[in-house]
C-alpha cells in the first residue's frame, strides 16, 4: 500500500495473454479495493485461484460480549486470557465496535492451514517472537516489535522460529489501514516531517512459485464467522505480481517521535489511520524542555473517543503497577490521568523509556468476557490518596 512494487515475471501490459513456455496461460487475478477506484495489485498464478473441492463451516470463537459492563476506566492483564493455538486460533477478542476489534494472543503452535481475513485489514503487532510472514506475495521476515499491515483478502501464514514465547496484539480494521495523509505529499511520498519514511518499510520478497496439487485447507474469516475451503492447488503459486496492495512491515523502534517545549497530545504520536479510529505509539524520547514543564500527561476527559493502551515495554511514567501485556481502557466521558504523586515525580525528568501502542476509537467500544476475567478490580480507586 505505501508505494508501487513489482516482483517476478509480469507481462508488459495488464490484461493481455501471458503465456508459459508450454503455451498455457498464466492466470491473472486483479486484487482491487473500493471496487475499481482505489489501490490494487495484479497477481499472476500458475493455476486458477478459484479451484476448490469444498467449502464448510469452521468453528472458532474469540470471546463473548460482556452485556452489562459499566462505563468506567479499566486496567487488565491480557496475559490472563492466554490460551493455546495458532497465530489466528489463539486470538482473544478484548474490545470491539463496528469499526475495529482488538485481540491479544499467545501463540503456542504452528499450523499448516492458510488464513484469510476476508472482511478486515489486520495490524498484527509482534510483541514477542520472530519468524516469517508467508503469502502469495512472497516472504516477509518478521522481528520483535514489528507492525505487520495485512490487507483484507490476503492469504497468508505466520510462522515463528520458536513457540515458547510468542505474543501478538492484533487490530482488526473494517476499513483500509492507511499511512496518515498529512504524512505524505500530493504524490504519496512520505514527507521530510513524517515520523517514518519508505526506507523504514519492508515489503515481501517473491519466492519460487509452489506449483503443487493436493488438498490445502484455507480458513477464511467473514466478520465473526469462519469457513474452511479445501483448495486444489497450493495458493502460493505466483510467478509475478505488481501494484500497491500487499502486506508490509514497520518496526516501532524505527518511529521518530516529536518532542515539544511542553507536553504534546497523543495525536502527535500518530502512526496509522483508518475510518473512525487511529493508531498511535509511544516510544523512548526526550521530555519537554520548558523550564517548568510537566512531562506527565495532564488529566483528560476525552468526550469524543475511547482510548486503549497496550503496554509493550519500559517504565510508564503516569502510573505504577503496569507490566508488558497490560492494557487500559479509558472510556469517553470519564476523566483519567496520572495517579497521585506521578505528576510531581515527573518534574525535572529529562527522558522516558517506554513502548506502548494506543488505539483511539470514535465510537464506543464494547467489552468481552475476557475483560471480566483479566481486569483489576480496584483500578478506579487508584486515584484515591489513602
Amino acid at each position: 500500500m505505501p508505494f508501487y512494487v513489482k516482483q517476478g515475471q509480469i507481462p508488459n501490459k495488464r490484461h493481455i495473454a501471458f503465456e508459459k513456455d508450454n503455451g498455457e496461460l498464466y492466470r491473472e487475478e486483479l486484487f482491487s479495493t473500493h471496487g475499481f477506484s482505489n489501490i490494487y495489485s495484479n497477481k499472476y498464478h500458475h493455476n486458477m485461484p478459484t479451484k476448490a473441492f469444498s467449502v464448510a463451516p469452521y468453528a472458532l470463537s474469540h470471546g463473548d460480549v460482556w452485556q452489562d459492563s459499566l462505563i468506567q476506566n479499566y486496567k487488565l492483564d491480557s496475559r490472563q486470557a492466554d490460551c493455546e493455538g495458532s497465530f489466528f486460533s489463539a486470538r482473544n477478542k478484548i474490545f470491539f465496535n463496528n469499526d475495529v476489534s482488538l485481540y491479544t494472543a499467545k501463540v503456542t503452535e504452528d499450523t499448516s492451514q492458510f488464513y484469510r481475513n476476508a472482511y478486515a485489514d489486520e495490524i498484527v503487532f509482534i510483541h514477542e517472537g520472530e519468524g516469517e510472514l508467508l503469502s502469495e506475495y512472497g516472504v516477509l521476515n518478521v522481528i520483535k516489535w514489528d507492525y505487520l499491515i495485512i490487507p483484507r483478502g490476503t492469504t497468508y501464514q505466520l510462522k515463528f522460529t520458536d513457540y515458547s514465547n510468542v505474543r501478538l496484539f492484533v487490530i482488526e480494521s473494517f476499513s483500509m489501514v492507511e499511512v496518515p495523509k498529512h504524512f505524505r505529499n500530493e504524490y504519496g511520498q512520505l514527507l521530510e516531517s513524517a515520523p517514518y519514511c519508505e526506507r523504514d518499510i519492508r515489503t515481501p520478497e517473491l519466492a519460487d512459485a509452489v506449483v503443487e496439487r493436493g488438498e490445502f485447507a484455507l480458513i477464511s474469516k467473514f466478520g465473526d464467522t469462519y469457513q474452511e475451503t479445501t483448495l486444489e492447488w497450493h495458493p502460493f503459486d505466483l510467478v509475478g505480481w505488481d501494484g500497491c496492495v500487499y502486506p508490509w512491515a514497520f518496526n516501532i523502534a524505527e518511529y521518530a517521535p516529536k518532542v515539544g517545549k511542553i507536553h504534546l497530545p497523543p495525536s502527535d504520536h500518530l502512526v496509522f489511520t483508518a475510518h473512525n479510529f487511529v493508531v498511535c505509539n509511544f516510544v523512548p524520547r526526550p521530555y519537554d524542555f520548558h523550564p517548568k514543564s510537566i512531562p506527565a500527561p495532564y488529566y483528560h476527559n476525552n468526550i469524543d473517543s475511547d482510548e486503549v493502551l497496550y503496554y509493550v515495554d519500559g517504565d510508564f511514567m503516569s502510573r505504577t503497577g503496569i507490566e508488558a501485556g497490560f492494557m487500559t481502557l479509558h472510556q469517553k466521558g470519564v476523566p483519567h490521568g496520572p495517579q497521585p504523586g506521578r505528576t510531581e515525580a515527573s518534574i525535572g525528568k529529562k527522558e522516558t523509556y517506554e513502548y506502548a501502542v494506543m488505539v483511539d476509537t470514535f465510537a464506543p467500544l464494547k467489552l468481552t468476557s475476557h475483560v471480566q476475567k483479566c481486569m483489576s478490580q480496584d483500578y478506579n480507586r487508584s486515584w484515591l490518596e489513602d
